[in-house]
């Protein structure tokens, strides 16, 4: 049992280091490479979003990347990318749209997506390691092949439930802050014209479920919401 034990335990060790390194990295190439964001009709919408989780002074952060996407730091910072912002301020994107986006943010940094994914990564490279152990005893060379796709599988339904929630996060802050589901809606649909199959350049689609589904989803819960009620408040931040 010991012998089966130590090489789990040591990648479990070896999986924390790891992300604890990548997040150094992210870290530091988000302090290198982002701004404040200087657009007011965006940070109107922002200080709104804010108003609705106690942050009277909320501030959303630009990215200097080229891909469209939207992301959450560790620290609880949010960022769009300037491909994002770039394309908002040509008119294709409308300030509330961009707003969901950060909405959505925000709802990973309130369920705690970030920490959670490093317990599940950690978790999972563990897991990896000991199937793959049993599974090359009675299928040589290949067994840590599947075990490597069986974790991936596992690793890639966390991912989207994360996503549902940040969604209907991002719904019930945006339905609180008066801006209502439309532009989250908008958002995807028009994500999807641009990149039909969330193709290259569209980041914040892609390793995510389905935009049917997420759009599907969200028309489901504002059915629910009658007009002269509101959803639950948003989590706060942690």
């Amino acid at each position: 049992m010991a012998k089966l034990l130590l090489p789990v335990l040591l990648a479990a060790l070896w999986g924390w280091v790891m992300w604890r390194l990548a997040m150094s990295r992210m870290k530091s190439e988000l302090d290198s490479k982002s701004c404040p964001i200087d657009d007011p009709a965006l940070e109107a919408v922002v200080r709104r979003l804010g108003r609705q989780v106690g942050i009277d002074h909320l501030q959303a952060n630009l990215y200097a990347m080229e891909a469209v996407n939207g992301l959450a730091a560790p620290d609880g910072r949010i960022f769009i990318t300037s491909g994002l912002f770039d394309r908002y301020k040509k008119g294709q994107f409308t300030a509330a749209e961009i707003g969901s986006v950060i909405a959505h943010e925000l709802g990973h940094v309130a369920r705690g997506h970030a920490k959670r994914r490093m317990i599940d990564w950690t978790g999972q490279n563990a897991a990896k390691m000991a199937l793959g152990m049993i599974l090359s005893r009675f299928i040589p060379v290949i067994g840590y092949y599947i075990a490597n796709f069986l974790a991936t599988l596992v690793m890639t339904g966390l991912s989207r439930r994360d996503e549902f929630e940040a969604d209907e996060y991002a719904s019930a802050l945006m339905v609180k802050a008066g801006l209502g589901t439309a532009p989250q809606i908008s958002m995807f649909e028009k994500l999807s014209r641009l990149t039909p199959g969330a193709g290259a350049g569209v980041a914040w689609l892609q390793s995510h479920p389905p935009t049917a589904d997420r759009i599907a989803a969200i028309k489901s819960r504002a059915a629910g919401w009658a007009p002269e009620t509101t959803p639950n408040a948003p989590a706060e931040r942690e």
